[in-house]
């Protein structure tokens, strides 16, 4: 059988471990090459494919490769581009099979969230009404750890592990301080529509710091809030905030809407640490401090979960071999077998099942007041966060790779994306 080259791309926000994820597809790929040919990667994710701007990472040595196990961000970038549906621009998906087909490739390999697990599913179905096979294999990320099925996602522990340790050492600064100085310190989290990550903020409770949490799946009662920080700070002295960007009020209007919109249609948030600040400053006229973590808790590889590090290499080892095993527009997937010792196994999930389904904070891993987490949800959280797997360091700073992402030689008309 003609060997087949294979394509993957990175989607959508980066994280700390997603080049974990592209390390463990191009190792087990090259382990293959009496099936699998050359490995393309799409320069700036699904556009480099619809451009034809491939990197041919056979480039790059085993070492540089190896390299990006601990290193963050995206190594051939990423991009916020979604595919219409086929009926809206069929055109681009054509354009994928032209591509693929010009350049020998049979594997799809596209390493995102939600909207990539829907492009990978479509990319599958045109693939077989074309007559053109392509094994279309999606590799989780995402640091809102919202896709379902999967018991996590690749990107959250190592965000969860970051919020949890700033919260706790912001948290003991503040309380050095609240005597004569700041009282309340607010953090903001990504996490549009799902607190993962703000419930990792949570987890400082049982280091004694008196903290409220604000999630999305809750809606703001801002009575209640400024009732429980008040209290919080009259026993403690002082109290930590931490509140997801995607926290909203009743009517669904994000306390951080900005009236803008990202390219996935989206609703533009950042500003919920300072609005929430100023509602304590204005109730209460506590002395505050806020921060907003953005690209620092996503980008944090020098602090990463080591069970995260080694579940996104392990997603992506395990997505080539199951197209090796013949499977098409699946995810694979972690599945839970114990808490306490922490265990789990790799499974697998349809794309049918999993593309444009958000997963939520279950009601019972939330306090009853909504401004906490419950001991479940703890369960939950701690394993993902545990251990540490240090980048190499030199001269003071880690050492991360950059990778030669040498062009492929085109060989179609150029594409003009719409």
């Amino acid at each position: 059988m003609a060997r087949k080259n294979a394509f993957y791309a990175q989607s959508g926000g980066v994280t700390a471990v997603i080049n974990a994820s592209a390390c463990g597809v191009i190792e087990t790929a090259r382990k293959h090459r009496d099936v699998i040919g050359k490995v393309y990667a799409g320069r700036n994710g699904i556009i480099g494919a619809l451009t034809e701007d491939l990197i041919d990472t056979g480039k790059d040595s085993v070492s540089a490769i190896a390299a990006l196990r601990s290193t963050p961000s995206g190594a051939f970038g990423s991009c916020r581009f979604k595919l219409k549906s086929l009926e809206a621009n069929r055109r681009e998906y054509e354009r994928l099979i032209e591509v693929f087909k010009a350049h020998n490739i049979g594997y799809f390999f596209y390493n995102g969230g939600g909207d990539s697990a829907d492009t990978c599913f479509k990319v599958s179905q045109l693939s077989q009404a074309m007559g053109y096979a392509v094994q279309a294999i999606h590799v989780p990320k995402t640091v809102d750890n919202d896709l379902p099925i999967t018991d996590c996602c690749p990107g959250f522990g190592s965000v969860a592990k970051y919020v949890a340790v700033s919260a706790l050492e912001a948290s003991f600064d503040v309380r050095s301080m609240e005597r004569t100085s700041t009282k309340v310190f607010v953090l903001e989290v990504m996490g549009r529509h799902a607190g993962w990550i703000a419930a990792a903020g949570g987890l400082v409770e049982d280091h004694g710091i008196p903290v409220v949490v604000l999630f999305p799946e809750i809606e703001f009662d801002q009575a209640k809030f400024i009732a429980r920080v008040d209290k919080l700070v009259r026993t403690h002295g002082y109290c930590t905030v931490v509140v997801s960007e995607g926290a909203h009020y009743p009517d669904g209007r994000f306390l951080a809407e900005q009236g803008t919109r990202d390219a996935f249609g989206h609703a533009q948030l950042g500003g919920a640490a300072p609005v929430v600040a100023n509602m304590v400053k204005e109730a209460l006229g506590y002395k505050f401090h806020w921060a907003v973590a953005d690209y620092l808790q996503r980008a944090a590889r020098h602090i990463a979960s080591a069970t995260d590090a080694k579940q996104a290499y392990e997603l992506g080892q395990r997505a080539v071999e199951l197209a090796l095993a013949g499977h098409n527009a699946v995810m694979p997937t972690i599945e839970r077998v114990s808490d306490t010792p922490y265990r789990y196994r790799i499974g697998v999930a349809p794309l049918a099942k999993v593309a444009n389904v958000e997963k939520f904070m279950p009601r019972d891993f939330i306090t009853k007041d909504g401004l906490g987490i419950t001991d479940k949800c703890k369960r939950y959280l701690l394993p993902l966060i545990q251990g540490e797997d240090y980048p190499k360091y030199k001269g003071g700073l880690p050492q991360y790779v950059t990778l030669k992402n040498v062009a492929v030689a085109k060989k179609l008309a150029p594409f003009e994306l719409k």
